[in-house]
């Protein structure tokens, strides 16, 4: 692919690919070896009823294999994605807050209304009952 360099239009040679090539057929090459590797010294299946079945703390395994979840546990679950989220924002900021005083940016403020508005959030599902595992 083409690009340009000082104005001048300088063509990519095929030399250029070549470490992503290698990358390619490296891990290519790692996952058939792992692939390989389970099939031949893996463990071969027993065709027993017993020796097949989960072991059960001694019980015998029955019901459906997936059961049903509350709604509840979904509802603490994007709780947790939804405060993970803010965690991922907030950390680049406490990284750049220096440069951003240095340069006289008015920061503080934007933090403070995501901040105001995740614990908004928060008050808003602790009226609601969603933390409340009892109910």
């Amino acid at each position: 692919m083409p690009r340009l360099l000082g104005g001048n239009l300088i063509a990519m040679s095929s030399a250029a690919y070549l470490p992503f090539l290698y990358q390619i057929v490296l891990a290519g090459g790692i996952a058939a070896a792992v692939i390989g590797a389970s099939h031949f010294f893996g463990q071969r299946a027993r065709r027993n009823r017993i020796q097949d079945t989960a072991y059960e703390c001694g019980i015998d395994g029955g019901g459906l294999a997936h059961g049903r979840f509350p709604v509840k546990f979904y509802l603490v679950a994007l709780l947790f994605i939804l405060f993970d989220i803010e965690v991922i924002f907030l950390v680049p900021w406490t990284f750049v807050y220096r440069e951003f005083l240095a340069q006289h940016l008015p920061v503080i403020v934007p933090v403070l209304v995501f901040l105001g508005l995740l614990a908004l959030g928060l008050v808003y599902e602790t009226k609601k009952g969603a933390l409340d595992w009892e109910r």
